[in-house]
């Protein structure tokens, strides 16, 4: 597989979303307010969008800084901030001119008022210990929350937060329970003390990082802004290798849930943790009210070496749900965050069978990449069966290297543009397949759903605008159509610049057709739902999503974005035997679109597995529909039924032309 692109472009993080929260540890590194102006300077200058601070942005900064102080929302009200929730447009203008003179002595205001909520709440608190406790507190009320209107409100929250936390520790041995109470109120210690018992300098540093986080923030969904320490966590999940259990996790205030099993990990490999089981405990050492951060690290460890888990798990006995307290253990192990990178099968059909390709990410190491995993898998079921067709799953598949998604799609096409990026100068860059040749002609369909994200919706994205492939899945992917680059992928020796580290969305890409997915993502050709086709997730629910926006269409590659004085010795080289724009799979489109609508309707289980989703229940599952404790895969089912479809519609096409 080829690429073709001139001109140098800065290492490229092309990730969808890292489900981590990184939050300011108790070490404070110096920062100068000098250093905070030149830092601000150098994100919005490669910013996709932003080049200076403005009035709207100074709004948004303001918000973000009042959620970095206060991210659980357990310490202001609302009176406290409303200068700062409410701003006028003549106090926007005057911080603007300060934060350009390097003065940020607003933000400083806003500490104090913290400060002043800080003894507020230890008050509160005193109160709250000789008040009964309300009952049947669940962790979803504390999702999405606003700020509390008064003291009242405050008061309440905090009464019904502290019902939460003693009802999990009462789950916990009788010796851990009062440990792990007392860990919730060290945690809240520190965090206040922090902002309390810093010296002088301290707190201005620290101001002064919440400053660039919220002016990073404030810009999109994507920009970040990460002190020394975070700058290092970072790198772990840039560089995709750690030492753990491969487990997703969240912070559900109750404890750490389980939001995915990392497939190919060690906790996927012993088959005990359940995603949804809640861990409460490690090691024996309850981790209810520790920081995130602190609680992976806890769950880290050398390779080979056990780690318990203590988790509560929900039944049901009947009707009626109920909990249960487990233990268990996982050998910790290398967790290659790419997954199992891929997996491949056939399933029979007719006289020759049905290929499965399913890719976890965009990867590349000197020993293998995405592209030629798939391409040797495509050629043995090629060479050991009568290929008919091949599905291609890229369901929560996040991105990964730009040059894979190109590489890969080049597997199902010949030469042609595959992607192109516009960076923050409106400059274009074309970035090309320069194979002649498809590993794959065939029959093809692309599954997705609405985790489908970045690299992802590249492949997707460009097989659909070229007729290649048929789109079957959620009625859309995520929506991510914006690039980044991180500072520190800029330094060989990967050491940590000591005033921060920032990543930045730079531009946007679009597939051959000149549509960019940002916002909107891939719409299905066919849909057929999955299990997170009714969740709200996507780049339209982050903070300040990049708009979409659209260039022309590059099915005619006009070679504009090489040098002139090259082009004439590419256009001999290159420009020939190009991929066409196709229309192999429009004759059956109606009637693949209609069966497969029949088909879900009529599909009794498929149905109760739809409204399931819709009353966001857990599905009940029959004996017969789980594998390896897995739920039954109704989505991947109808593509295989669409395929067959497909097979079938084409053959009788054949059989038709051949009789005439």
């Amino acid at each position: 597989m080829g690429l073709l692109m001139f001109s140098k472009i800065k290492p490229v993080i092309f990730c969808c979303f890292f489900l981590l929260t990184f939050k300011l540890n108790a070490k404070i590194y110096e920062i100068t307010p000098n250093q905070v102006h030149k830092k601000v300077l150098e994100i919005m200058k490669a910013h996709a969008n932003y080049k200076n601070l403005s009035p709207e942005l100074i709004k948004r900064i303001y918000l973000a800084f009042l959620d970095e102080l206060d991210p659980n929302k357990t310490y202001l009200i609302e009176s406290d901030i409303q200068p700062w929730l409410e701003p006028t447009n003549d106090d926007l203008n005057r911080v603007l001119i300060e934060m350009n003179q390097q003065n940020y002595e607003e933000f400083e205001k806003i500490h104090k008022k913290m400060v002043q909520a800080i003894a507020r709440k230890r008050n509160l608190i005193e109160k709250i210990n000789s008040t009964p406790l309300p009952k049947k507190v669940k962790a979803q009320e504390f999702k999405d929350m606003k700020w509390a209107k008064n003291e009242d409100e405050l008061f309440n929250r905090l009464l019904r937060i502290k019902s939460l936390q003693i009802d999990t520790a009462a789950k916990l041995d009788a010796d851990l329970r009062e440990k792990s109470l007392q860990r919730i109120e060290k945690v809240q210690n520190k965090f206040e003390n922090e902002l309390l018992s810093t010296p002088e300098q301290g707190i201005k540093s620290l101001i002064l990082t919440y400053v660039l986080k919220a002016v990073a923030s404030s810009l999109d969904t994507h920009t970040a802004y990460f002190t020394p320490d975070e700058a290092a966590q970072f790198l772990i999940v840039v560089q995709q290798r750690l030492f753990g259990i491969g487990a997703q996790l969240r912070d559900d205030l109750n404890g750490f849930t389980v939001v995915k099993i990392v497939e190919g990990g060690p906790a996927a490999e012993g088959k005990e943790l359940k995603a949804k089981d809640r861990i409460i405990a490690v090691n024996g050492e309850p981790v209810v009210g520790m920081d995130i951060v602190d609680a992976v690290e806890l769950i880290r460890g050398q390779k080979n070496t056990p780690v318990d888990l203590t988790v509560i798990r929900e039944k049901k006995d009947g009707d009626e749900k109920e909990e249960e307290q487990l233990t268990i253990r996982v050998m910790r192990g290398e967790v290659v965050l790419k997954e199992t990178r891929y997996e491949s099968s056939t399933e029979p059909f007719a006289d020759g069978s049905i290929g499965y390709l399913r890719l976890y990410s965009f990867y590349q190491d000197p020993e293998s990449s995405s592209a030629t995993d798939l391409a040797k898998a495509i050629e043995e079921m090629k060479k050991e069966n009568n290929l008919k067709g091949i599905i291609l799953d890229l369901r929560y598949n996040t991105g990964g290297m730009l040059s894979q998604a190109v590489a890969v799609t080049g597997l199902f096409i010949k030469k042609g543009i595959v992607v192109s990026i516009k960076d923050d100068s409106d400059a274009v860059q074309h970035l090309r397949n320069l194979e002649g040749q498809a590993t794959w002609d065939g029959p093809l369909i692309v599954l997705t759903n609405r985790a489908s994200a970045s690299a992802s919706e590249i492949v997707a994205g460009t097989l659909q605008d070229y007729g290649r492939a048929l789109i079957v899945g959620d009625d859309h992917t995520y929506g991510k159509g914006s690039f980044q680059t991180f500072t520190l992928t800029n330094s060989q020796s990967n050491s940590v610049n000591q005033e921060g580290e920032f990543k930045v969305t730079r531009g946007r890409y679009y597939t051959v057709s000149g549509k960019s997915p940002q916002l909107t993502g891939v719409f299905s050709d066919i849909v057929a739902p999955g299990a997170i086709s009714e969740m709200e997730i996507g780049e339209v629910f982050g903070k300040y999503p990049l708009q979409t926006d659209k260039i022309k269409d590059n099915f005619d590659d006009d070679l504009s974005d090489i040098p002139y004085l090259q082009r004439e010795r590419v256009k001999y080289l290159y420009k020939f035997d190009l991929q066409q724009k196709l229309d192999l799979f429009t004759p059956y489109y109606a009637t693949l679109k209609k069966n497969s609508e029949t088909r879900i309707k009529n599909n009794k289980n498929y149905q109760t597995f739809l409204k399931n989703l819709k009353n966001k229940e857990e599905e009940d599952l029959d004996e017969e529909e789980k594998d390896n404790n897995k739920p039954y895969d109704y989505q991947l089912a109808e593509a295989y039924n669409i395929m067959k479809d497909l097979l079938m519609l084409m053959q009788l096409k054949l059989m038709n032309f051949k009789n005439s």
